[in-house]
């Protein structure tokens, strides 16, 4: 393989690499922008089926516009590869890619330099998955449902258990404003033998993470006997505070990575199965990390089997890569929680495939 003649200074390298990475950038967002009018479009039409309460057309359409990040996010990896490979494409139609191999320019060189526009849309991505996309997402959720079934003296909500060491709690409904209604405390003694049951008519958090119970009605189970407690209002200190709580009503692809890792630790903490979440913090992990590698994988394949072809071509093959991968790691992240499989390991999977694939690729390119 040709090394990189000296008259390819610092500056020389500097200037190509950025050519490269605007050319993959722009058809980049061009790809994304057509994505997600399809996508947004599709959103929409999906949520005109199931109009109901306040959510009309226009809650509808808001709803599709507030979901673009986080489809965004899930889309970027496919869009990435399509740039590339027609930001690329375009450069080879111009022999622009041929007269930088030709003056020595190595195939490593330029693998290189467009992975670095690979990473500037990886810290994108990450950005927008970690601050933009969840919070919109779960947003975009609950205006939904606060809408739908919006009705006076109606309490949104659903029924929940929630373990917090000894301690298991039932609440009658859970929401976004931390008012529980009727509460059920169940404590356990370390034998895992029941201390006590309470009862509180109504319950919330304070803004303290102080649990306030109302008309509170407590059985507690003692050696050979058995004592009944009552009171008006009781105060509770649980290790569960509002933010936690406030995890739990969420899906996990509304959360952030950081809300996903703090979720985790509690489950594993009470000995409860993290499985599904596990699954979503290294998929989306994986997600990430793999845009890096699709440029230079579309870099493999203009110098190979799609130097000639056009850019139609290139964009068929980009398409049908592009859903290969997100259609295996679905698969195999699902498969992984039926078999209880590692997710540190199986969601890494697909990307290791296009690791393996491109590295090859790169190999056959002369």
């Amino acid at each position: 393989m040709a090394q990189t003649p000296v008259f390819f200074r610092a500056e020389t390298l500097t200037i190509l690499s950025a050519y490269l990475m605007r050319a993959i950038l722009m058809s980049t967002l061009l790809v994304m922008l057509v994505l997600l009018a399809l996508a947004g479009l599709f959103e929409f039409i999906g949520q005109l089926d199931s109009t109901q309460g306040s959510f009309g057309v226009p809650e509808a359409l808001l709803f599709a516009l507030l979901r673009l990040p986080q489809l965004s996010f899930e889309m970027l990896p496919i869009a990435s590869l399509i740039g590339a490979l027609l930001g690329l494409g375009a450069l080879a139609n111009n022999s622009e890619l041929v007269v930088m191999r030709t003056a020595g320019l190595s195939v490593g060189h330029l693998a290189g330099m467009v992975a670095m526009s690979g990473f500037v849309l990886m810290v994108v991505m990450g950005l927008v998955g970690e601050y933009i996309g969840p919070p919109l997402d779960y947003f975009a959720r609950t205006m939904r449902d606060e809408a739908r079934y919006e009705q006076e003296n109606r309490d949104i909500g659903n029924a929940a258990w929630i373990k917090d060491g000894p301690v298991i709690l039932h609440l009658e409904k859970i929401n976004a404003e931390f008012e529980f209604g009727t509460l059920y405390i169940f404590r356990f003694n370390e034998d895992d033998s029941l201390s006590s049951i309470a009862r509180a008519e109504n319950s919330g958090i304070d803004d303290s993470d102080k649990w306030v119970l109302e008309n509170v009605k407590e059985t507690r189970f003692q050696n050979d006997s058995v004592q009944a407690v009552e009171s008006s209002v009781a105060v509770e200190s649980f290790d569960l505070d509002s933010d936690m709580l406030g995890v739990t009503l969420v899906k996990p692809v509304s959360l952030s990575a950081r809300g996903l890792m703090t979720y985790i630790s509690y489950l594993k903490k009470n000995e409860l199965d993290s499985q599904r979440y596990e699954t979503e913090l290294w998929s989306r992990i994986a997600r990430t990390v793999t845009v890096i590698i699709m440029p230079v994988l579309a870099l493999a394949f203009v110098f190979g089997s799609l130097r000639s072809a056009g850019s139609g071509g290139r964009l068929m093959i980009g398409v049908l890569i592009g859903l290969a991968y997100f259609l295996a790691s679905e698969m195999i992240a699902n498969s992984g929680q039926v078999f209880r499989l590692n997710p540190a390991i199986v969601t890494w999977l697909p990307s290791a495939a296009l690791v393996a694939i491109t590295a090859f690729a790169l190999t056959r390119v002369r």
